[in-house]
């Protein structure tokens, strides 16, 4: 069976990233999370595509959290908004991984949603 015959479907993936040399995150930042939405045939593909492409921009990912497909999640009863909606639609199209949202995190705390365990 051809590659292509494969449905693919968009994952939303949550990706910690840590500090590398050259990965544009602000200066004094520990790290950050990086909000992605990627084209697969399964998450596992969508994980393995996602830390490839992070690599290849300079970034360091350290963990890899994943929300399902945009079915899944509407079915969690998670809202997803017309902008959110645009660029799942994108990534599935172009069969890429986009970044919607980059929180950088400070030693401070400041800029992440939430504590660590």
């Amino acid at each position: 069976m051809a590659k292509s015959s494969k449905k693919h479907h968009v994952y939303t993936l949550l990706v910690e990233v840590g500090r590398k040399s050259g990965d544009g995150l602000p200066e004094g930042a520990t790290g950050a999370a990086l909000m992605c939405y990627a084209s697969g045939v399964d998450e596992a593909e969508a994980v393995r595509e996602t830390v490839a492409i992070l690599k290849q921009a300079d970034m360091a990912p350290l963990d890899v959290t994943g929300y399902g497909t945009e079915d899944e999640r509407r079915k969690q009863g998670h809202e997803i908004d017309a902008d959110e909606a645009a660029l799942m639609a994108r990534a599935l199209e172009e069969n890429a991984v986009i970044v919607a949202d980059v929180t950088p995190f400070f030693e401070d705390g400041t800029g992440h949603e939430g504590g660590s365990a």
